[in-house]
């Protein structure tokens, strides 16, 4: 079977199949060219015999699976993926991969509204209209390629659970929990093959990574939220931006003047305790970010620290062998344990 989706005739022909079947089904190609616009009231199943390639608008006001091939053309950028349900949540789920370019996720009849059990790339813009995606609980995965973005963003639409980012722009991860936004930032990595993966949780951390195994500075640790970050691809290292919200998530007393003592912390599996990352305060926008590249990655949050103290610097080793003469001993002179006195 061989379908292209051309002119808004066959479009409405396909729209009261839809609701005829209650199920569109594809085993064979499918293309919907630019221009065009296809829609379907009842679950769209595309089979692993399928090739689905949307280069123009593709409405699905039910569920969406794919065993297949979900993509669109090379070079295209004009197609875009709208996910609007009205009668209850909708499943995003299947077992191979679906490449979109511009999504829309609007649908105000539940929360979560969207289930999402399998991985969905954005490679455009995603529209957070309304409805948070939860892949926490179905084990899906957002991922925003290289030079994708989002907008619209709030506490009534994000990603419940993991987002990850490829590519080499900054980037702010739009994640949440129980229905808060809460998001981290991540400065430009120098590969375009890095790839990087955000969560949120808002709840205390104290049980799984105990706030009484922390370095000496550090004196109050947020018990209210944590993120995760961590690097799932490439080479390149990243600042870390946390953002607070003093009215629901982040304690007062982590917030107290002066706000420039507010640092990020992370939990160091080596070490087994808590350790100081740093901080550079932006009030207006309420956010905290690491003034070097993070220092390791996993588990971070917010806490105070007391700038005034001198931390022992007991684990500096100064080597003073230097001989750059190209045998490829002693070439370069070295210190080890400047990480852990920083």
């Amino acid at each position: 079977m061989k379908a292209r989706i051309q002119n808004s005739f066959l479009t409405l022909l396909l729209f009261l199949s839809g609701i005829v079947t209650a199920q569109t089904v594809n085993v064979g190609e499918l293309f919907i060219t630019s221009g065009t616009t296809m829609s379907t009231v009842g679950a769209m199943d595309n089979k692993s015999s399928g090739n689905l390639f949307n280069d123009g608008e593709f409405i699905l006001y039910s569920h969406y699976n794919n065993d297949g091939l979900v993509s669109f053309s090379s070079g295209s950028h004009s197609g875009i993926t709208r996910m609007i349900g009205s009668t209850g949540f909708q499943q995003i789920s299947g077992t191979m991969p679906m490449q979109w370019n511009d999504a829309e996720f609007k649908n105000s009849s539940i929360q979560p509204a969207f289930h999402l059990s399998n991985e969905v790339s954005i490679s455009g813009t995603a529209n957070f209209q309304q409805g948070i995606i939860n892949d926490d609980e179905y084990g899906g995965l957002l991922v925003f390629e290289n030079k994708s973005k989002h907008i619209n963003v709030n506490d009534n639409s994000h990603v419940d659970g993991k987002v990850q980012k490829i590519g080499q722009e900054d980037f702010i991860y739009p994640i949440g929990d129980k229905n808060k936004y809460r998001f981290a930032g991540i400065s430009a990595p120098k590969e375009i093959l890095s790839s990087f993966t955000g969560k949120y949780f808002l709840e205390d951390s104290n049980a799984l990574y105990p706030h009484s195994q922390k370095a000496k500075e550090i004196v109050l640790i947020n018990n209210q939220e944590y993120w995760t970050l961590d690097k799932t691809a490439g080479n390149s290292d990243v600042m870390l931006t946390l953002s607070w919200d003093e009215s629901s998530t982040t304690p007062a007393d982590v917030l107290v003047s002066p706000q420039s003592s507010i640092h990020i912390v992370r939990w160091d599996e080596a070490q087994n305790r808590w350790i100081d990352e740093g901080g550079v305060v932006d009030s207006d926008k309420k956010t905290v970010t690491t003034p070097v590249n993070v220092s390791g990655y996993n588990v971070f949050t917010t806490a105070r620290v007391d700038d005034g103290i001198v931390l022992p610097c007991s684990t500096l080793t100064v080597y003073n062998a230097v001989s750059p003469d190209g045998d490829g001993k002693n070439e370069y002179f070295k210190i080890d344990g400047l990480t852990e006195c920083s």
